[in-house]
């Protein structure tokens, strides 16, 4: 078995074996390129100590010297190359105390979280994989190296990166891995927000967003998420639908694209459901007002992940706006208000967002949704192709023309652009300066 290692990995290997010492490339990089995947980074494994490595190589970092680990660069690029190490006593439930280089390979490949990656190559050596995570690859299993709780206790972010693997390969986990998994979720108290996002994130833009489910099922969304929890509880006896509101979520993101910000959307669309739920006297469900909720949730929730502000204020709107026009027939001047008032940015979202959503409710009136949706998105093409004006930005006059024309810089300016844009909204034809400024006559 031959892995194509990029030449500057391959010289950093033949480099330090010159020295005497071994090299091999371990963990992801080995686990992608079985797959025939690329691999992000090139990670190396040595016996040499850093500051051996620091003078074999002429440019190094001491990224992380504290724990082996120099970045070794060459030309612009870095390579991690860390000493075998014996991992001491976790005591945050995410670094080891301190850190005991070992001569020993095999004792490296120990301390990793999964067997697949927990393999090392050389082109000398070949494939070193004394954990099976081969076979497991063959199996598509996740699997711990040794015991799960053991791996799981000494970092618990293990217990998300079993799960998001799952996702991202599709992979199932083991059972003694996910029993596990089911009594450590509560660990994940202990880890901090930004490290939950990346996961949650790298989860959910997985080609298996839908994997979210064995989150719930383990109790690790009850942690992370519990909204979602509630969501997964909540019944939609509905004609529209054949789901309830977590399972639909599940199902929608699976239609949907595997853009960060889109399926955020879709994973938050609905879950203001749960605290809107009515039931009429026929015991059909209702969720009057849950688009209003779920963005106020959304944000809520997002900024607890420490997410940024523009991913926070894009996806609480698509949030808010996600039903906006579902029961009208549209024509362009209602598209014109409707990304006037939704704005520019959002409103192109919600053609995906809906679609998913259409296709993750039951079959009643389902080409009948799509139908309308292909037209909102039709006349919506329409209007950027003839470039109607949507917003004051696209006004033929500006606050300054006015000031020209005499009027004095105030709230009352201010309402006649706005009622400017209203006319040219009704009938874009009017977006013309000289006819603008003699309807703005009518405001001095």
């Amino acid at each position: 078995m031959k892995i194509e290692m990029p030449k500057k990995a391959k010289h950093i290997i033949e480099t330090i074996q010159r020295a005497g010492f071994e090299a091999y490339i371990v963990g992801g990089c080995v686990r992608d390129s079985l797959l025939g995947r690329e691999p992000e980074d090139w990670d190396i494994t040595t016996s040499a100590k850093p500051w051996q490595i620091k003078e074999m190589f002429d440019r190094t970092i001491d990224t992380g010297i504290q724990h082996g680990t120099v970045t070794v660069m060459l030309d612009k690029e870095g390579f991690e190359v860390t000493t075998y190490r014996i991992d001491g006593k976790y005591e945050d439930g995410r670094h080891p105390r301190e850190v005991i280089f070992t001569p020993s390979l095999i004792e490296d490949l120990k301390r990793r979280d999964f067997t697949i990656n927990a393999m090392a190559y050389n082109e000398e050596g070949g494939l070193i994989d004394v954990f099976g995570g081969l076979r497991d690859m063959e199996e598509k299993t996740i699997r711990c190296v040794g015991a799960p709780k053991e791996r799981f206790s000494e970092d618990a972010l293990r217990i998300m990166r079993a799960i998001r693997f799952s996702a991202q390969l599709g992979y199932g986990i083991e059972k003694r891995t996910k029993e596990a998994i089911r009594v450590m979720s509560p660990a994940l108290k202990g880890i901090s927000a930004e490290r939950i996002q990346v996961e949650l994130v790298k989860l959910i833009i997985s080609p298996h967003p839908d994997y979210l489910r064995e989150a719930y099922e383990t109790g690790v969304t009850k942690v992370i998420l519990p909204e979602f929890d509630q969501a997964m509880d909540t019944p939609q006896n509905h004609p529209h639908h054949k789901y309830n509101v977590g399972e639909h979520t599940l199902a929608a993101l699976i239609q949907t694209e595997p853009d960060r910000i889109l399926r955020l959307s879709v994973l938050l669309h609905d879950i203001g459901k749960p605290s809107t739920l009515s039931t009429d006297e026929k015991g059909v469900n209702h969720f009057y007002g849950h688009a209003s909720v779920g963005a106020q949730m959304a944000e809520k929730i997002l900024k607890r992940l420490r997410f940024d502000n523009d991913t926070i204020s894009q996806v609480s709107k698509v949030v808010r706006y996600h039903d906006y026009g579902n029961e009208w027939d549209p024509d362009m001047r209602m598209v014109r208000r409707a990304v006037n008032k939704i704005g520019q940015d959002v409103f192109p979202l919600l053609f995906p967002i809906k679609r998913a959503d259409i296709l993750a409710q039951s079959g009643y009136l389902q080409a009948e949704k799509l139908e309308r949706l292909e037209k909102w998105h039709m006349l919506y093409q329409e209007v950027l192709k003839q470039r109607q004006c949507v917003s004051l930005k696209d006004l033929a006059v500006t606050g300054s023309d006015l000031i020209a024309l005499g009027m004095k810089p105030g709230r009352k300016l201010g309402e006649a652009l706005q009622g400017l844009l209203e006319l040219v909204m009704e009938d874009p034809e009017l977006n013309q300066k000289e006819k603008l400024l003699q309807e703005a006559e009518k405001y001095i």
